[in-house]
């Protein structure tokens, strides 16, 4: 069971630090200053855990079976995490930004799922929208009324 949640925890506790920092990011500094030094240490740290993780130790050689996938990557966590960076500065609180961006992601996710991939949806999810969807409303017209 643990091997199945595990993933899960970890995302949870990297999203929820990834957040405060978020929040935290001084508003004096430039966003893609900020970003390069975020970078900088995800790039040290990846290729230190290759290092320590890989059998083979071939970095050229895992690099080249990459594709386009990884730029893909690349430039959807810089527009990510700038979104952050800007939904904080622009006044959303950590409790209802990261809510609101989530739920909605998840919203968007499922009909993905539905009609690209053709996974199944059950009228529960189709109910679970519609209350996200409700949520949203009421979060958000909460937020803005107290702007």
């Amino acid at each position: 069971m643990i091997s199945f949640f595990w993933p899960i925890i970890v995302v949870v506790i990297a999203n929820t630090l990834y957040n405060i920092s978020a929040k935290l990011t001084p508003n004096e500094v430039h966003s893609f200053a900020s970003l390069f030094i975020t970078y900088l240490a995800a790039a040290l740290l990846s290729i230190l855990l290759f290092f320590i993780t890989s059998g083979d130790k071939n970095l050229i050689a895992e690099i080249q079976k990459t594709n386009w996938t990884a730029l893909a990557l690349g430039f959807s966590i810089v527009a990510l995490e700038f979104g952050y960076i800007f939904i904080y500065r622009v006044g959303w609180n950590v409790s209802t930004g990261s809510l609101v961006a989530n739920i909605s992601l998840a919203c968007v996710l499922l009909f993905i799922g539905v009609f690209i991939y053709k996974e199944s949806i059950s009228f529960k999810q189709i109910f679970g929208v519609v209350l996200c969807i409700i949520g949203l409303i009421l979060v958000t017209n909460n937020s803005l009324l107290s702007k």
